[in-house]
């Protein structure tokens, strides 16, 4: 053995002295190395791109869940669709993995720090993918530059915990929510002392346009006459009829960030534009242009006396003909459960929000647009109860209110379409309110990889009562059958882990 390896370093030793003659003769220099150097100045994970002043930084999750009871992933309650008819076509359990990676950008200028910052999700979800087929998300992509920001970012309204005050579900309404981002052209003053104040220009395309419907339901063929007496049994109370964009939601927004925690008042106005009293003709004309609005204020305390770490987060919304304010980035603007009932089929708790209703078939006999109010509040607690577990209990409340003129637009728009027929004594109003609460506790044995489980109960409490006979509730419920209007509360869980870099 000791020959046999004398001999393969005697081979390597000659190998090493011929390549070392060889490299003499040759009349090259040799490059400088070029090597990657931590960057401090940003914080942790940040480093020089080679040859250049620009930090950068890769980061992200890996997260798998499953969420049973539900009626889609990251624990949206069974309140619309086939998990909100409970019928066999429903999924009782719904898988999501995913992966999220981003970029983090700064470079040092006269005029400031120059950041870019990019984020992307690739998910895969039972029910919506297929096989290897999943989908992409982009969440955020945005310049920030002496104060400016300009492109998909968190919205100036919103908090900076989102929509996510401690719960891991994303349908916790009550309040604003766009965690994926919205475009936006921003501006940010820092005052000192954590005082800073913002004022934005941000579409409302995507996230921040509800419905705006139509009720009146001239020449409907039998097609469109199905899809809207569906769609009334639902929630939808005429054809959706927003226009184009025009101008952009104006945002502003003062904030205190201290030791103690946080204190935050914002400000929208929205415009409602709708389309055309006939929708396939110009004609007809259309409604006059309207403006909502929304205020929001939160508050957010640390440092109390349960214990470190804990904290309280918690907002407070209206909104007046801009009702997405209020029911966050991500949840449906109908709904629709159904239950057990000892009167006719089924019973059922139907209900939509919308900015505006209106009416008629033209400028002569139109009616404008009647905006709708809506509140909420939302909030949670969240207390450590040692370094590796922790306990969050969240909750919500969130109210839309139609006026007079426009409960009769919808009520009236649904009776003359044949869509729903009120049995004698029973009351018409669509009004409602949805309340949420729900808890979940969270183990991390170590750092950066998270176990939680999750609780939300979800309430659904319509102001119209009675029964109706519902010409088509389309599914798989039957048609011309009495339904008992009744309030409906749904339960669905969440078990998660994530993994962050």
């Amino acid at each position: 053995m000791n020959i046999v390896k004398g001999l393969f370093l005697g081979s390597a030793a000659a190998l090493l002295a011929v390549g070392g003659a060889q490299a003499a003769d040759l009349p090259l220099k040799a490059k400088a190395v070029e090597y990657v150097k931590v960057c401090s100045i940003y914080g942790a994970g940040f480093y020089y791109i080679p040859g250049t002043d620009t930090c950068i930084k890769l980061g992200g999750y890996l997260r798998a869940d499953v969420t049973i009871g539900g009626g889609s992933a990251f624990n949206m309650p069974a309140w619309n669709g086939n998990a909100g008819q409970k019928n066999r076509l429903s999924n009782d359990y719904i898988f999501r993995s995913r992966q999220d990676l981003n970029i983090d950008t700064r470079t040092a200028t006269e005029y400031g720090v120059v950041r870019t910052y990019f984020d992307a999700v690739f998910n895969w979800t039972t029910g919506t993918d297929t096989v290897a087929n999943g989908h992409l998300g982009v969440y955020y992509a945005f310049v920030q530059f002496a104060g400016f920001t300009f492109g998909k970012a968190v919205s100036q309204f919103d908090t900076p915990w989102t929509g996510y005050p401690g719960n891991n579900t994303s349908f916790l309404i009550g309040g604003y929510d766009d965690v994926t981002g919205i475009n936006q052209v921003s501006y940010t003053a820092e005052f000192g002392n954590g005082v800073s104040a913002s004022i934005s220009l941000e579409d409302q395309s995507s996230y921040l346009q509800s419905a705006l419907y139509n009720t009146s339901s001239p020449g409907l063929s039998a097609t469109t006459q199905s899809t809207f007496n569906a769609g009334w049994a639902s929630g939808v109370y005429g054809t959706n009829s927003y226009a184009g964009t025009s101008i952009p939601d104006i945002v502003g927004k003062i904030r205190v960030d201290q030791a103690w925690g946080l204190f935050q008042v914002s400000a929208a106005a929205h415009q409602v534009r709708a389309s055309y009293y006939n929708p396939a003709l110009e004609t007809s004309g259309h409604p006059s242009d309207t403006w909502g609005y929304a205020v929001q204020g939160a508050l957010s305390l640390k440092n109390l006396p349960t214990g470190p770490g804990d904290s309280i987060n918690i907002t407070a919304t209206y909104a007046n003909g801009a009702t997405r304010y209020v029911l966050g980035g991500v949840s449906p603007n109908s709904f629709a459960i159904y239950g057990n009932s000892g009167v006719g089929y089924q019973s059922v708790a139907f209900a939509g929000a919308a900015d505006g209703v209106f009416d008629g078939l033209n400028n002569i006999v139109g009616s404008s647009i009647q905006k709708t109010n809506a509140w909420g509040v939302r909030g949670a607690f969240n207390h450590n109860w040692n370094p590796y577990w922790s306990t969050s209990l969240f909750g919500s409340y969130t109210s839309i209110d139609y006026n007079g003129t426009a409960t009769a637009l919808i009520c009236a728009g649904g009776a003359a379409a044949g869509s729903v027929t009120y049995t004698p004594g029973s009351n018409c109003n669509p009004d409602f309110r949805i309340a949420q609460v729900g808890t979940v506790t969270r183990w991390t044995p170590v750092k950066n990889l998270t176990f939680s489980g999750e609780v939300l109960y979800t309430y659904l409490d319509q102001a119209s009562s009675g029964t109706v006979v519902l010409a088509g509730p389309g599914g798989t419920k039957p048609t011309n059958q009495t339904y008992e209007l009744k309030d409906q509360g749904v339960w669905s869980g969440n078990l998660r882990v994530q993994r962050n870099f």
